[in-house]
């Protein structure tokens, strides 16, 4: 039986992330937009707490919308319901003519839904369809890499995405099953990257199928190139006063926001008496310095929250 949608996705660090943004969002008729709706679980706990803001929820997932807005339902007068890449960010809110909002929240990685359904191909832990999609109308999946893909193409996206040290082996046995038969289960994926780790290292760091998956996933999904015009975009379009909040679960999402905000405030901290080049001012501040984390209690309850850094950024009024 399907867990009820509250019980199904337990939002990650929800109250820190509502500590970040709420203070953009006291103004009458402000506007956040949540990039990554999934099954709602951030912004209904804003809409309960902000009675007269309006949410943009975007998700390429149709699965996810849809079960977003039955969990939402109590708020569809106050809810926008995008099912769009969160790139497509400047292209929609014009759609629906707003120029300006006030937050914007990017909670980053595999939502619940896409792990716990199994046909999507997401989890290493049962042997599933080879697909990894978030948007399913897309024709690109993780079975066509492994089984159409040059070798070096694979061992290339298992380095870079996955920081896989065994990845040229695990590409050489991925082309030598394939030689024999197609590769279809995530078990059967699962397998061969066993048989090319060392023993050793399969006893250390986790599961050891953990980063060839997130490295196909990437690359089906194209997410970090995603994310990198969706933050051009994000910081464009919060009005001044606005707070952007995101949320990352390795590495390479942290280090691309880290760096993005870094660049913002170069000379953020010279005190403002101190004269500066106005062309060299800048108009975001950091709220973090450095990442929050999840609480020991969290993760306790909500295991995938291990990993989870969050970063906030505030775009100054100056900027007006």
């Amino acid at each position: 039986m399907q867990k009820i949608l509250t019980e199904q996705h337990v939002p990650v660090m929800v109250q820190e992330v509502f500590e970040i943004l709420s203070p953009a969002l006291e103004f009458e008729n402000s506007v956040l937009v949540d990039c990554t709706l999934g099954l709602g679980g951030h912004s209904e706990h804003f809409l309960k707490e902000h009675d007269r803001l309006k949410v943009i929820g975007f998700d390429q997932d149709s699965i996810a919308l849809t079960r977003a807005k039955e969990r939402l339902a109590a708020y569809k007068n106050r809810v926008v319901f995008v099912g769009k890449n969160f790139n497509q960010l400047r292209t929609e809110l014009n759609k629906i003519q707003i120029e300006k909002v006030n937050a914007i929240i990017f909670d980053l990685g595999v939502s619940s839904i896409q792990i716990d359904e199994k046909e999507r191909g997401f989890s290493y832990l049962s042997s599933d369809p080879l697909d990894m999609r978030m948007n399913q109308s897309q024709s690109l999946n993780a079975q066509e890499i492994v089984n159409t893909w040059q070798e070096h193409e694979i061992a290339k996206i298992l380095f870079q995405y996955g920081e896989e040290k065994f990845a040229k082996k695990i590409a050489k046995n991925i082309i030598n099953k394939r030689n024999k038969s197609l590769i279809k289960t995530t078990a059967e994926l699962v397998e061969i990257i066993n048989n090319s780790i060392p023993a050793p290292a399969r006893r250390t760091g986790g599961n050891p199928a953990k980063k060839t998956f997130q490295a196909l996933r990437i690359a089906v999904n194209q997410e970090l190139d995603v994310l990198k015009e969706a933050l051009l975009q994000a910081v464009e379009i919060v009005a001044p006063g606005g707070r952007i909040a995101v949320l990352t679960y390795h590495s390479l999402e942290d280090r691309i926001v880290k760096q993005f905000f870094k660049s913002l405030i170069r000379v953020s901290d010279i005190p403002r008496e101190i004269p500066v080049i106005e062309s060299l001012q800048q108009d975001f501040k950091l709220i973090t310095n450095k990442p929050l984390r999840p609480t020991k209690a969290e993760i306790a309850v909500n295991s995938r929250s291990k990993s989870a850094k969050l970063r906030g950024i505030e775009k100054l009024m100056r900027a007006a």
